[in-house]
């Protein structure tokens, strides 16, 4: 599944070809809705969390998530695609020219924002109100974060909490692994044991990780062997680079997510 720098980087490249313009088509083949009439402004892309949204001039946003199949390419008129029309969830095309196509996302819905909205019905619900402060954005609310680890059962373990995208979004399982491994904090390491102090340095040390991995280039969170790289992230089995001792990797949550971390360097906590 996509980190939130991953769309917040894919929003931003849609962007310069969506904003402003107008739609001359649009096509979703598994949806039920009509989608925007030829002639309907584009007003805004957005990256909410691990959520891109497109809202349009007639009142409503189109709502994908990527999970772990999908992505959205930009092509020219005419330009051949890297990926087959079977696997298109969603296409916008502007008078310019442009064409915004979303591939194999499971998630792609179309919603009334406008008035008109009902909240119930098809399309109704907004799948993103749930969602904690974004830690893309610089203004994010930091401390609403923290607090929203109260949503969560104190035995919860850290590794768990830290992908509730209720508490806070954005942050998956590369962020995870790096930001509980620079805060020294243990991933099976309960909710309940971390204090308010541990659990704001890990909320502002992923909102930092993820803004300074907005712009183009790797992803990277720390310096390993003189280079930039990632601190523990699919490191298992090689050497710690504070300390030397072996990274191990384990599965966390119902979903059975891989962690990485350093069995010295984050001390487990009761």
């Amino acid at each position: 599944m996509p980190e939130g720098d991953t769309i917040y980087r894919t929003a931003t490249r849609l962007r310069p070809v969506l904003e402003g313009q107008t739609v001359r088509s649009f096509d979703a083949p598994r949806l039920v809705q009509r989608g925007p009439e030829p002639g309907t402004a584009i007003d805004v892309v957005e990256a909410k969390g691990k959520y891109l949204l497109v809202h349009f001039g007639d009142g409503t946003t189109l709502e994908t998530h990527m999970k772990m199949s999908g992505s959205w390419h930009i092509y020219r008129r005419g330009e051949r695609w890297r990926r087959s029309k079977g696997a298109v969830r969603a296409l916008i095309e502007t008078e310019t020219g442009w064409m915004a196509v979303c591939f194999s996302a499971p998630h792609v819905r179309l919603r009334r924002t406008d008035a008109t909205a009902t909240g119930t019905g098809p399309g109704g619900r907004d799948a993103t109100a749930h969602l904690g402060p974004d830690l893309c954005l610089p203004d994010a609310d930091l401390a609403e974060a923290v607090a929203r680890f109260g949503l969560r059962e104190a035995s919860t373990e850290m590794a768990v909490a830290l992908l509730d995208q209720r508490i806070c979004c954005g942050v998956g399982n590369v962020y995870k692994s790096e930001v509980l491994f620079a805060c020294g904090v243990h991933p099976e390491t309960p909710v309940g044991a971390v204090d308010v102090e541990t659990r704001t340095r890990v909320v502002e040390t992923a909102a930092r990780m993820l803004q300074q991995n907005l712009g183009s280039g790797p992803r990277v969170t720390a310096v390993v062997d003189g280079r930039p790289s990632l601190a523990v992230y699919d490191r298992a089995g090689r050497p710690c680079q504070a300390c030397g001792t072996t990274i191990e990797q384990g599965a966390h949550g119902i979903h059975a997510r891989t962690t990485f971390w350093c069995p010295r360097c984050q001390r487990l906590a009761r």
